[in-house]
């Protein structure tokens, strides 16, 4: 390759060094980026012949140069080349082939700098409506769910131990929540993302007689990027989203160990079908939640590329520099990983099956019932650590005896407390337990299948 081989080589008196090229290029994980440069250099294109740059013969033949490129990469008849770089000289390159010199008119005005920053922005922008799109499908399985399951008694549990008795449906709400404040970074992320910095060149702007506002119109960007050294330099916004995307991964990765768990024989709560789960080559009764699984350790991945990004970038001046290469394969790791776990999960949500005895069970041990039996106190006049301390006491004596609040006599219950009277075992029960958190937020079912229709509402 000679210097003179390149699109910059003019300034040069000797060829790169072959490893040098190699070691520089990025068309082997940037090309994926085709669309959106080709997207871009037909708007950019456009603007130019508005302002009196090109012609409009010589726009119309990039533009048709440029979707015939885009038909031969999908139809597998592009050569990707490695001593062109990368995918804005690729894509070029073979356009001047096609259209002659029209096609090195393209660049006016423009630099790489400000395109590559273009480019990922277009990309990353339909990436998250993408990714925003199987996040909501997983939403609707768990709502689908969560209304199914409003009344199925499970133990709510704090340092996994057991606490109070919840309904499924509502621990699957809280699975919900986690997701839509998870859709709402998504959402606000894009705000900034779709801002465009194509007109800041190299880093300085251009004299060319540009119209920033046409081309960011063209392209759907809400606005452009008001300062040109920073337009091409920094690339927060996809630390912003691989930082969205870390939080979502950190939920997805708290949800697989609640399954992982729930599915074990010591719990038994759920059991995921068969399809989502692997074998063992050794133990044949295994069967294994490699999905949940697979998930939970793929979140170290996602936070491992948003501490890539955030270290890329600390130590960098104004403005563009080499370094910026490294954002892309952090940034489309995030993106792949975060979306093959959400559709995983999409997939895998609505077919969980309860095992609704077993919750049931589970939440008859453990005293569940120990704070209704201290608020039972209260309302009758009991302060509150006093009620506290008796319901202790009736705690150590059902470990003793092994029996559950809810199974002693009046008798038994009364040797703690002469204001215990019949009326306590409406309370004891689980169903009296949960039908009592009768208010917004609570586990009460009537509540759980009101805040389903409020949820179906919020991500119509």
């Amino acid at each position: 390759m000679t210097p003179s081989s390149t699109m910059w080589g003019g300034r040069f008196s000797e060829a790169t060094d072959a490893f040098v090229a190699e070691f520089t290029a990025s068309v082997t994980f940037d090309k994926r980026l085709y669309q959106h440069d080709i997207q871009g250099s037909c708007a950019h294109a456009t603007m130019l012949a508005k302002v009196g740059v090109l012609t409009a013969a010589e726009r119309d033949a990039i533009i048709d140069g440029l979707a015939a490129i885009q038909a031969d990469i999908e139809a597998g008849r592009f050569d990707w080349r490695v001593d062109l770089e990368d995918v804005h000289m690729n894509i070029e390159a073979r356009l001047t082939d096609r259209i002659g010199i029209t096609g090195k008119k393209l660049h006016t005005g423009r630099s790489r700098n400000d395109q590559v920053a273009t480019d990922i922005r277009l990309y990353l922008r339909d990436e998250i409506d993408k990714t925003r799109l199987i996040l909501q499908r997983l939403q609707q399985g768990l709502l689908d769910l969560a209304e199914r399951e409003a009344a199925t008694i499970m133990p709510g549990f704090t340092h996994l131990q057991t606490a109070q008795p919840v309904t499924f449906g509502h621990h699957l709400l809280a699975w919900f929540e986690m997701l839509v404040r998870d859709d709402e970074r998504l959402a606000d992320c894009r705000k900034r993302v779709n801002r465009m910095p194509l007109g800041s060149a190299a880093l300085a702007g251009t004299t060319y007689p540009i119209d920033r506002a046409y081309t960011a119109e063209l392209l759907g960007f809400e606005a452009v990027c008001e300062n040109s050294l920073d337009a091409v330099s920094d690339r927060d916004f996809a630390i912003e989203f691989c930082s969205a995307a870390a939080i979502a991964m950190m939920h997805l990765s708290r949800m697989s160990e609640e399954l992982i768990l729930w599915n074990s024989q010591q719990f038994k709560f759920v059991d995921i079908p068969d399809r989502f789960c692997t074998g063992s080559s050794i133990m044949p009764q295994k069967k294994n939640p490699d999905v949940p699984e697979l998930v939970r350790g793929k979140t170290g991945r996602v936070n491992g590329h948003l501490m890539c990004l955030l270290t890329l970038m600390k130590g960098q001046p104004l403005a563009y520099n080499k370094d910026n290469q490294e954002d892309k394969e952090p940034l489309f790791d995030a993106l792949d990983t975060l979306q093959a776990c959400l559709r995983a999960f999409a997939d895998m949500v609505p077919a969980l099956q309860p095992r609704r005895e077993e919750m049931r069970s589970a939440a008859l041990r453990g005293f569940a019932t120990a704070t209704d039996l201290a608020d039972y106190l209260v309302k009758k006049g009991t302060a509150f650590r006093d009620a506290h301390e008796i319901v202790g006491k009736a705690v150590a004596y059902g470990v003793q005896t092994n029996q559950d609040l809810s199974v002693m006599t009046l008798a038994e219950l009364q040797q703690f407390s002469d204001t215990i009277a019949d009326d306590v075992f409406a309370v004891l029960t689980l169903e009296g337990s949960v039908n009592a958190r009768n208010h917004i937020g609570g586990t009460a079912p009537n509540q759980v299948l009101a805040a389903v229709q409020r949820a179906r509402q919020r991500i119509a």
